[in-house]
């Protein structure tokens, strides 16, 4: 079982002969510890074009010092990071748990050791009045190796021993000292680096000694590099006191790239179930989608990509769905327990299992290659090189049109339930249009998202009671029920009937204070 923990750093660059200044006198700090020198040495594996590096993730096994083991370290934030420790264990095997949390970045490409690095590392606490770790500082000098084989030497090369003594590695040395926090504050993080500026260290550039060592190699993902092309185009014209000249595809290609990186980016936090993580992909997946439908003139996909979108969504849905229920369950419960609430949590994590199998199948490794090679290269419509800001509000007014359609059809329905669930399934796609616009319409794009928000979150209001009243209903049919568990099912059904009931009178008032498109 790996073990989870967030690292908050500091990294600043030293030439040789720096010497580590007083750190006594602090914010909150009470005394400095003896210095405790390691010897470390880390293998750090990636693929064998740096697909981790690439998105900022390090994985490492590591001898030495109080926390040898594998370790697996992912962004958070910019000074912070996930890390998850597993232990030893064999030297070339990565620990299945660590392997399954990359597997969306690795798609089956094997993990291999593509640097060394040895350091010697010399450690002081910063402590409180109770002796607690406030911070810890640490002074490295670090010999790092490049040990990845070409492609040609391994072709040729008839041994593993001969592939070791055909490649030159290539070896690097630096001086950096890192500050982490423990249980101290931001406050003192910056104090103890005014500290080490004062006495001549500098901010690292990289966030990670591999990243220091490999910085030629890494090649940042297309997803990324799209998404900074866009946002670099936008700031440059607004620097020059000019409307935003870019195209509806450059537009629309830069929040495509925002969606594929959110969907990447939240996959390990899924697969550990992390609060809210499934919801975040989930959404990220339907901007995709729906992005993919509002803005058909300007990207010509193949339509068996949406098909595969919705089956991601669905994987996803199944646990999200079960996951609300249970929440909204428990807090109007108050954390009481009984016989259905547990059968909902054994539905819930079976959810989950049933998820975890479909992220490590072919297909969504398929589907994330295909997402990467449209950011790479989109297939363009007639649309796409019209300049965005004529083309964007006839898309997204387009988009709202259809909505207010499909609104008008709820009171003449024969079932309107069901028109009420199209139309939210239409503000969602209004919305996500609305949102793609904002770079380049601004305002009056975020208050058409915003009003097609507050369409979908009232009919959203009402559909999830309508879920809760028919789970309750299954519930109370089962075999056995208790008659204290029956009296409470009673009671909640009646609570959500009311609070789906309100939602859906609250439609027609919402619906007119929205005020649509004016661009």
């Amino acid at each position: 079982m790996a073990v989870k923990h967030v690292e908050i750093e500091h990294k600043y660059d030293a030439v040789a002969e720096f010497v580590l200044p007083d750190l006594d006198g602090l914010p909150g700090v009470a005394s400095v510890s003896e210095p405790v020198t390691h010897e470390l040495h880390a293998s750090y594996f990636d693929t064998r074009d740096l697909r981790l590096a690439a998105h900022g993730i390090t994985l490492r096994r590591r001898r030495g010092g109080s926390d040898a083991g594998w370790h697996l370290k992912m962004p958070l934030g910019p000074d912070s990071k996930q890390e998850l420790h597993a232990p030893l264990g064999r030297p070339r095997i990565v620990p299945p748990r660590l392997a399954a949390l990359v597997a969306a970045y690795t798609r089956g490409a094997a993990l291999d050791p593509v640097a060394t690095l040895d350091t010697e590392r010399t450690v002081v606490r910063l402590l409180d009045e109770d002796g607690g770790v406030l911070a810890e500082v640490a002074d490295d000098l670090v010999t790092g190796r490049d040990v990845r084989v070409p492609d040609a030497v391994a072709a040729e090369a008839a041994t593993a021993d001969a592939v070791v003594l055909a490649v030159a590695a290539v070896t690097e040395q630096w001086r950096e000292i890192e500050v982490e926090l423990g249980d101290g504050t931001h406050e003192l993080l910056k104090a103890v680096g005014k500290r080490l500026r004062r006495a001549g260290a500098k901010r690292a550039k990289s966030s990670s000694k591999l990243g220091r060592l490999l910085d030629g190699a890494i090649v940042p993902s297309e997803a990324k590099a799209a998404r900074a092309a866009t946002r670099a185009r936008l700031v440059a014209a607004t620097q020059n006191g000019k409307a935003p000249v870019v195209t509806t595809a450059e537009t629309v290609m830069a929040y495509l790239a925002a969606q594929v990186e959110a969907v990447v980016e939240y996959d390990p936090k899924a697969r550990m179930g992390e609060h809210d993580a499934v919801h975040r992909m989930r959404i990220a997946v339907r901007r995709i989608r729906s992005t993919l439908k509002s803005y058909r003139t300007v990207l010509d996909v193949d339509g068996t990509l949406g098909e595969e979108l919705k089956w991601l969504a669905a994987a996803l849905g199944e646990v999200r769905d079960l996951e609300v229920l249970r929440m909204r369950f428990e807090e109007k419960l108050d954390g009481a327990a009984s016989a259905w609430m547990e059968d909902l949590a054994r539905q819930e994590r079976a959810a989950y299992r049933r998820l975890n199998i479909a992220l490590k199948d072919a297909r969504y490794f398929s589907l994330l290659d295909r997402l990467e090679s449209l950011i790479a290269e989109p297939p363009l419509g007639k649309a796409a090189e019209k300049k965005a800001r004529k083309e964007l509000p006839v898309l997204v007014t387009k988009a709202w049109d259809r909505m207010a359609k499909q609104y008008a059809t709820i009171a003449v329905a024969e079932d309107p339930d069901i028109a009420r669930h199209d139309t939210r399934k239409a503000a969602k796609r209004a919305r996500y249009a609305a949102e793609v616009a904002v770079p380049v319409l601004g305002v009056a794009a975020r208050r058409v998202a915003k009003d097609a928000k507050r369409i979908q979150e009232v009919l959203g209001e009402y559909q999830d009671g309508i879920i809760a009243m028919e789970h309750l209903q299954t519930a109370g049919t089962r075999p056995r029920v208790a008659a204290s568990d029956a009296f409470t099912l009673g009671v909640l059904y009646g609570k959500e009937q009311c609070a789906a009931e309100a939602a859906r009178d609250r439609l027609d008032v919402t619906w007119s204070q929205t005020l649509g498109p004016s661009f």
